[in-house]
């Protein structure tokens, strides 16, 4: 494992955040398959100093009264919602894989590499005109992404923010949501 450093760093809110949180990505070669290298996001979430400077920073950035409630995609995108959520005095919603939630719940399909995959989100979880920033670890090809922000949207909130800690620029998640708000704190 060895740490993502770049000394040309970037980010939409700039250098030194993207060194920030560069500085706590390990890369781990050939998982979950040989020729992969993962990004893990895990040493950002135990520093307890960092994380709370991106937290802040993602508040900052859309602006503590920007939005409602923050959703959060399955599975790390959880700790950054709750975390984003606490900062601003907001609640969290959280998209899950289908068959997850207990109640009724929209759900949305989308192709993957491999096959497809669907998410959901319950049925109740935005009112008319809800504000909603939707948070994730890591922004790959854009599937989840897409199918996430058309979710909330069907559910009834509206989506005025889409935040994730780090974006594969390689893989162009960016452009597939070309119509969309991006927010990333670190492009590779």
């Amino acid at each position: 494992m060895t740490e993502t450093h770049s000394t040309e760093a970037r980010g939409d809110s700039g250098p030194e955040t993207a060194r920030l949180v560069a500085s706590r990505v390990l890369d781990v070669p050939d998982f979950p398959k040989p020729g992969v290298l993962f990004k893990d996001l895990m040493p950002l979430f135990a520093d307890g100093k960092v994380f709370r400077e991106v937290v802040d920073g993602i508040v900052a950035y859309h602006g503590r009264d920007a939005f409602d409630v923050v959703v959060g995609i399955e599975a790390r995108g959880f700790v950054v919602a709750a975390a984003v959520a606490y900062a601003a005095g907001v609640g969290v919603v959280p998209v899950r894989k289908a068959g997850k939630l207990p109640r009724p719940a929209h759900s949305a399909s989308y192709a993957l590499e491999y096959g497809e995959a669907t998410l959901e989100v319950h049925e109740d979880a935005f009112t008319a005109g809800h504000r909603v920033l939707v948070v994730d670890d890591v922004l790959a090809t854009g599937g989840t992404a897409e199918a996430t922000l058309d979710l909330v949207e069907r559910a009834g909130g509206t989506v005025t923010g889409f935040t994730v800690l780090l974006e594969l620029g390689f893989l162009g998640g960016r452009e597939r949501l070309a119509q969309r708000p991006v927010h990333a704190l670190l492009t590779v």
